[in-house]
């Protein structure tokens, strides 16, 4: 399945913030400590320079990655019409059938985090999510089987 190129404006931020990081403070910080260490003589067991090599190419890659990605990214922003249904950037408390209540928000693959209870928009549980409303049930095919939740929250970061 094929990456989504949705973000919220936050995720965004976030990546473009490490992407000035790497590329205006520590890639300079790097590459001034590998100058140093190659100064100092013998680089094959010089391991300064070994490490600020790999790091740089860490750093060159990230970059790179960021760049591009970041030219293909859409933010999307909470609109009004948007009330009273789940689509991206939703909040949505589901609940199983043994009543245990959870709350996630859809959001871009690039910004997902599981300890947030962020999900990603490519997620089966979001995909089933999109266009429902409130008192809405889905159903999710898992590892584990079939599994019913029931919609009975929705709301949106404004």
């Amino acid at each position: 399945m094929a990456k989504s190129n949705y973000i919220t404006r936050s995720g965004w931020n976030a990546l473009d913030q490490e992407l000035k990081f790497l590329w205006k403070d520590e890639r300079p910080k790097v590459t001034q400590a590998v100058s140093d260490a190659a100064a100092l003589g013998d680089r094959s067991e010089n391991a300064e320079y070994i490490y600020g090599k790999r790091r740089l190419r860490e750093i060159d890659r990230r970059v790179r990655f960021l760049t591009k990605r970041l030219e293909v990214l859409q933010i999307v922003d909470y609109h009004p019409k948007q009330e009273g249904k789940v689509f991206f950037g939703a909040w949505v408390a589901l609940e199983n059938e043994a009543g245990e209540e959870k709350h996630y928000r859809i959001v871009g693959c690039d910004e997902f985090d599981p300890a947030k209870n962020w999900i990603s928009i490519d997620s089966p549980v979001a995909r089933a999510l999109i266009g429902k409303s409130i008192d809405d049930e889905i159903k999710v095919e898992t590892p584990s089987g079939l599994v019913v939740l029931y919609i009975n929250r929705i709301w949106y970061e404004k």
